[in-house]
């Protein structure tokens, strides 16, 4: 492979020195002058209409500058398409849903304004499980959605927006099939990723018709997008602070915004509404539950006939994203599996449980890892290795799939069977491998089992980006970009490419502020989109400003453009290097040269992850340990080394493998209560618990932009759960089918307790 300057080398971030330091103004460090601070009155009950609410008491509280009920906030809405869901409402729906705003001097006078606010409920019966909901018979949600199933379809993607999988003849598929399973299974209870930070923002009305925005959100841009839609015909200007991790969930969230909104309204001031991190486990977003009904045929060989089955889509209370998360789900469950008779319908229910929101893995991950124990049931009874099924079936190049937008694609990337060849050999699954429902060894009580995983996204093409490149006479480069900076380095990552090409050192690559006003539109890092769809337009803005600078400095050397080339700020003739003159020489201290770049949606270059997993089973207590991971994948071309192996090493944590094994909302469905909302009672995995953890990252070029790399950092987390399922089932010699796999569900498959959860 080409060998770059910057490109594929280990480089420091831009932002390490000021983020070690605390130089590094996160949103809960900002002050705005004369800024109030904001608070949420949150329901304790899971379904009730307020019969009455008195604030008085709360507003005679020395520092308290106004208290909002919905009689007082604007009729702004959000939710999931059509928007439905009011800042606050006479009714509350879930445990956790907003009952009443407040603006006060400091936090500790708001928190005490909250306990005087007097409310009067009159309680309603409430539904969790999925089912149950749709029944006629059920609590309603919304007058809007009978049966609490919400309309399809997401108008940002098109008119033909995925909403279902319907290709080809199921009941041919049928006839042709040698094994037909079916089942029930689910991905559910799933929590909120809990990036460190929980989320904030500052708002302030200029004026009656401009708002302005600071939010520690992945995609400032978006947040302008987001509200104008839902604030009407208002000026937006969105300020991007830097992200303290988000893994989704912290994207377009309107509903700590829309408060903020409110209560600077009301009071006339600056508000800051900063979640604290019981507040954010309990009442942000928690993971859509998946659950399949499905039927799968399969061939002898391997040759998957046909596919049948109902999605339920357990959106909670409420989201903002569902319905195009089902729409990604249906993308990329086609990209795992080659099968030509299709007819999977999925269907998004509203519950009394928490609200949902976007989180890494995007509708895949739900349904893969609820879908794919059902494929592997097919898998056992062929008898067919799970890695020779998946080398099989993953898309190969010239393969076609429908995508979110409903338009038919045609896969032009790498064959990725290499890296799955890779991953087996360095993992050793040809050793390891014993068959299905077999453990690899057994020592006393304990044994241990294989499994793997996959997932892969078309979304690293995904919608539009624009960006400036800026070179001034000093030789200085600066890239005008929305991009956040949201922990994954991805902002140096663009700093390394406009320096690639401008053959600039490093130190003299800047980035704009996160500004609306300064910087061209930016959807933002999601979907792996920030190496392939920022990058491609930042590649081609650089690009743009080098080609005009050369034109500009032509006439100089009484050549074109084309003669020349520029490294060091230094522009040189290109076969006689020693006739060379400074940029500000070369082009004048007047005047500045920018290029621009877009890209525009292209899905036909999905990523790849295969994830290999060993766990050990202690049968006494049954507890689940993960020994050794291996990631395999193919990048085309390693932007930074360390970032990368980074992103490979976030499979275990929030929203990835240990989904599977502790990371659980446990949820009183009496109540409709979260019971563990601290980081107590919350399992999460420790340092000391890591396991082994090998990468195997290729680089075979991709036919994406001029460094032909696409990412693959949302996608590292993906596969982790079904692999740990499918590698704990065969340790146990049973299968097991309920995530996370927690002691009282091992020893409960086993025989040797009760299962009593709720």
């Amino acid at each position: 492979m080409k060998k770059y300057r910057f490109i594929g080398q280990s480089t420091p971030r831009k932002d390490a020195l000021d983020i070690v330091t605390g130089r590094t103004k996160f949103i809960n460090d900002l002050y705005i002058p004369n800024m109030l601070y904001g608070k949420i009155l949150r329901s304790l009950l899971p379904h009730a209409l307020i019969k009455s609410i008195d604030t008085s008491e709360a507003m005679r509280l020395p520092g308290v500058k106004a208290v909002l009920t919905y009689k007082d906030v604007p009729d702004w809405k959000g939710g999931a398409i059509p928007f439905h869901v009011r800042v606050l409402d006479s009714k509350v729906r879930y445990v956790g849903d907003a009952v009443a705003l407040v603006a006060a001097e400091t936090e500790d006078i708001g928190e005490e304004a909250l306990r005087l606010i007097k409310v009067e409920y009159e309680p309603l019966p409430a539904v969790y499980d999925v089912e149950e909901a749709m029944k006629p018979d059920a609590p309603q949600l919304y007058e809007q959605f009978p049966g609490n199933v919400l309309p399809q379809g997401v108008p940002a993607f098109g008119s033909h927006a995925l909403q279902e999988v319907i290709i080809g003849d199921v009941e041919k598929g049928r006839k042709e099939a040698d094994i037909i399973v079916e089942g029930t299974f689910a991905y559910e209870n799933i929590p909120n990723p809990l990036p460190p930070e929980p989320p904030g923002v500052i708002a302030s009305w200029e004026g009656p018709d401009t708002l302005t925005v600071w939010s520690a959100s992945q995609g400032p841009h978006m947040i302008k997008v987001a509200l104008q839609r839902r604030l009407g015909s208002i000026n937006l200007h969105s300020l991007g602070s830097p992200v303290g991790a988000s893994y989704g969930s912290k994207y377009m969230s309107w509903q700590y915004v829309l408060p903020a909104a409110a209560l600077a309204k009301a009071t006339g001031r600056p508000v800051k509404l900063c979640y604290g991190k019981p507040e954010h486990q309990a009442a942000f977003t928690l993971r859509l539950g998946s659950r399949i009904h499905g039927q799968v045929g399969m061939k002898k060989n391997g040759e998957v006939t046909f596919l049948s089955g109902e999605w339920l889509v357990n959106t909670g209370a409420f989201s903002e994203t569902s319905q195009a998360m089902v729409a990604v789900g249906c993308g990329e469950v086609q990209l795992m599996l080659r099968c030509p008779n299709w007819r999977l319908k999925p269907k998004i229910v509203c519950t009394n449980r928490t609200a949902s929101g976007q989180v890494r893995g995007f509708g895949g991950q739900e349904l893969k890892c609820a879908f794919l124990p059902l494929l592997t049931m097919a898998m056992e009874k062929a008898g067919i290795d799970p890695v020779d099924f998946f080398k099989k079936n993953y898309v190969k190049p010239g393969d076609g799939y429908y995508w979110r937008d409903g338009n038919w694609w045609v896969y032009r990337g790498v064959d990725y069977s290499k890296a799955i060849e890779r991953g087996a050999e360095v993992f050793g699954w040809k050793d390891k491998w014993k068959g299905w429902l077999k453990p690899t060894s057994i020592n006393g009580a304990r044994r241990r089992g294989v499994g793997v995983g996959v997932h892969g996204n078309a979304d690293v093409g995904e919608d539009i980006s624009e960006a400036y490149v800026r070179l001034d006479p000093n030789g200085t480069a600066i890239i005008h970009s929305g991009l956040a900076e949201h922990g994954t380095g991805q902002v140096s990552n663009i700093c390394k490419m406009v320096a690639e090409i401008l053959q600039l050192p490093l130190e003299r690559v800047f980035v704009t502020p996160n500004d609306s006003r300064v910087n061209p539109f930016e959807m933002g890092p999601v979907g792996s989109r920030g190496t392939y769809a920022i990058g491609s337009a930042v590649i081609a803005a650089a690009e743009d400003a080098k080609k005009q600078l050369l034109e500009m400095a032509a006439p100089k050397f009484k050549v074109k453009g084309e003669d020349l080339e520029t490294e060091n700020a230094m522009i040189f003739v290109k076969d006689k290097p020693e006739v060379k003159l400074p940029w500000i020489k070369a082009i004048g201290n007047d005047q500045t040269v920018t290029g621009r770049g877009r890209f525009v949606p292209d899905f036909s270059l999905p990523n790849f992850m295969m994830i290999f997993t060993e766990v050990e089973v202690d049968t006494e207590t049954g507890k689940v340990e993960l020994i050794r991971v291996v990631a395999a994948t193919d990048v085309g071309q390693i932007i930074d080394p360390p970032g990368i192996t980074n992103q490979l090493n976030g499979c275990l944590g929030s929203a990835g493998i240990d989904s599977a094994i502790y990371e659980e909302t446990i949820f009183d469905s009496r109540l409709g209560l979260i019971l563990n909302p601290n980081m107590i009672d919350y399992k999460w995995r420790t340092f000391s618990e890591l396991p082994e953890m090998e990468h195997v990252i290729l680089e075979t070029p991709f036919p994406s932009h001029s460094f032909h790399a696409v990412g693959v950092g949302e996608i590292a987390t993906a596969p982790g759960p079904s692999a740990v399922l499918m590698a704990v089932s065969n340790a146990l010699g049973v299968r097991i089918h309920d995530y996370p796999l927690t002691p009282d569900k091992i020893l409960s498959v086993l025989g040797k307790t009760a299962n009593k959860r709720g």
